[in-house]
């Protein structure tokens, strides 16, 4: 018995990319192009239509952006997996579209890459700076050495060891490792945990983490750190 296609949705409202989009679908057989999206907010309606498995969702669309075509959709909890596309993205927007579900980016430059990005974000993974991410928190934590440190930003009124704590989950460590790197009870790290995401206005673990990336509050935490 064969395995269904993968139906896509493909929004861009440049004809020459959608045809390039077609034409490259059409090559195998695994998947099926069920519609085509000019715009934002017509790439919302026909995502809620015609419920594909992926959407392909340009950054720059007219009437509704990109991200806030993918802010739409997570308020609307629509049961599809984004692909980002766009020709070029920078850290901040990298950040924010995962915060909104964003299942991977996709730069244009590398659209011969389309096949393996689709198939990893179907086996449940990311696909994010040219590859195939299974440990989101690692990547993120790659993404933020990369990047330029240091903030303007206040960390929040976060104590040293709630920041400690922070960091430990960027790198993403589990409540028990972080009990045991630093010296206190699990309980404790739980309720660290609680009072952080109460600060920073986040309630789960990766919320947490790309919120910390996005702002710099935390770089590779240094061994020996104090209690």
């Amino acid at each position: 018995m064969t395995s269904p296609r993968c139906r896509i949705l493909v929004a861009d409202d440049d004809p020459i990319v959608r045809d390039f989009l077609r034409a490259l679908l059409s090559e195998t057989k695994r998947f099926e192009l069920v519609g085509e999206a000019t715009d934002g907010q017509d790439a919302v309606h026909k995502t809620l239509l015609l419920k594909p498995d992926i959407l392909l969702l340009d950054l720059l669309l007219p009437s509704l952006p990109g991200l806030e075509a993918l802010r739409e959709l997570t308020t609307i909890t629509a049961p599809v997996k984004t692909l980002l596309l766009c020709s070029a993205i920078n850290k901040r927007q990298i950040v924010e579209a995962l915060q909104l579900g964003a299942r991977g980016i996709l730069l244009k430059h590398a659209i011969d890459d389309l096949e393996r990005a689709i198939d990893a974000v179907m086996e449940g993974h990311y696909w994010i700076r040219g590859k195939n991410v299974s440990n989101i928190l690692q990547e993120l934590q790659e993404i933020q050495e990369s990047s330029a440190t240091g903030s303007d930003l206040k960390p929040l009124g976060l104590t040293r060891r709630e920041m400690d704590i922070v960091s430990l989950v960027v790198q993403g460590c589990p409540n028990k490792e972080i009990a045991k790197q630093l010296g206190i009870a699990e309980d404790t790290v739980k309720r660290h945990l609680t009072n952080i995401f109460d600060k920073v206005g986040t309630s789960t673990r990766l919320e947490l983490a790309l919120f910390a990336v996005d702002r710099h509050l935390v770089t590779r935490r240094s061994e020996g750190s104090p209690n």
